[in-house]
């Protein structure tokens, strides 16, 4: 199927400016449709796979912002799905058993060889690098069913024929906490590599001009599509204050019951402090010289809500006030900050 949308590159010295502001993207960054999505070089390439990705009905997905709350939801999803398997769940990888489909997109051809080299990766080790960023829509061929799959892709550049075919959970997160969050893990990744301050980084949300955005547009696709029966959206500001009632709810979603044991097990093994412990969380290649910077927050951060306040300065805090005040007079979505 041909694509609905267009694919532009970035204007020229909008892009230059990115490229130094993002340093692992070589190539330069794109948008993409109508609303303008911010993607990096390597989407383009792939669009096409995406969007006409074969779809099985048992599949389950859960799609969101990037640092809304995801890996929690996903552990969650994957658990219910498989009879609260916790030792499978303790011993592969959560990237192995729900793969994150887009995680290709990110890193660009120029930056994989600049690991490769600087690891002095043989043959095997090459290979097992760059299986790591197999497009997901081939990864998924491979999978046993029924498939979990996550992405940070909007919904209007998934299969048209998603909702109709596969139950999703969209998870979001207020913008402020999510700016901050996604702020850590674009320094911590070499292969985005941002290099300033945060209230710069804050400027380049409120413009969209980092990955995925515009925010807005990505959770009010999902937000106006909230009642369909194979939607669930979850706020995590909710799951974070109740996790009991998060969970219950979920289950009912996937048809699921859960004893008043089992969901007390849940709860403990999603904690912040057991994700710490738990050896599945780790992320594949960050071993890598070059993969991270050193000295930054690792992949799991601090797993609450809020903590945007510790980053905002009262100038910026106002800015950013206003930003989300001209935002909400065009939905009827709010957040809890």
């Amino acid at each position: 199927m041909d694509l609905p949308f267009e694919i532009k590159s970035v204007p020229t010295d909008l892009n230059a400016e990115l490229m130094k502001l993002f340093t692992g993207e070589r190539k330069g960054f794109l948008h993409v449709g109508p609303k303008k999505y911010f993607l990096s070089s390597e989407y383009e390439g792939q669009a096409a796979g995406f969007y006409n990705m074969e779809l099985k009905p048992d599949d389950t997905w859960i799609v969101t912002f990037p640092r809304s709350g995801t890996t929690l939801t996903q552990e969650l999803l994957w658990l219910l799905k498989n009879d609260l398997d916790y030792e499978t769940a303790r011993n592969i990888k959560l990237m192995e058993r729900f793969p994150f489909i887009d995680l290709s997109i990110i890193t660009c051809e120029e930056f994989k060889q600049e690991i490769i080299r600087k690891n002095n990766l043989d043959k095997e080790g090459e290979k097992a690098f760059r299986s790591r960023f197999t497009p997901g829509y081939e990864t998924a061929k491979t999978m046993k069913s029924p498939r979990m799959l996550k992405s940070h892709l909007p919904l209007s550049l998934l299969p048209p024929n998603l909702l109709e075919t596969c139950k999703v959970v969209y998870v979001a997160r207020n913008p402020k906490d999510v700016a901050v969050s996604l702020y850590y893990q674009n320094r911590l990744l070499k292969d985005i590599g941002f290099e300033e301050d945060f209230d710069h980084y804050w400027d380049l949300f409120q413009r969209d001009l980092v990955l995925w955005a515009p925010f807005w547009s990505h959770v009010e696709e999902a937000w106006q599509l909230r009642d369909h029966p194979n939607l669930l959206f979850l706020f995590y500001e909710d799951m974070n204050k109740d996790l009991e009632s998060g969970i219950q709810k979920v289950a009912k979603f996937l048809n699921k019951s859960l004893s008043k044991a089992e969901v007390d097990k849940l709860v403990d093994h999603l904690s912040i402090e057991s994700f710490r412990k738990n050896p599945s969380m780790s992320q594949p290649a960050y071993h890598l010289q070059g993969m991270v910077r050193e000295g930054e927050p690792g992949f799991i951060r601090q797993g609450k809500s809020g903590s945007w306040k510790t980053e905002f300065s009262p100038e910026l805090n106002e800015k950013a006030d206003k930003w989300i005040e001209e935002h909400e007079q065009l939905t009827d979505l709010r957040f809890q900050f």
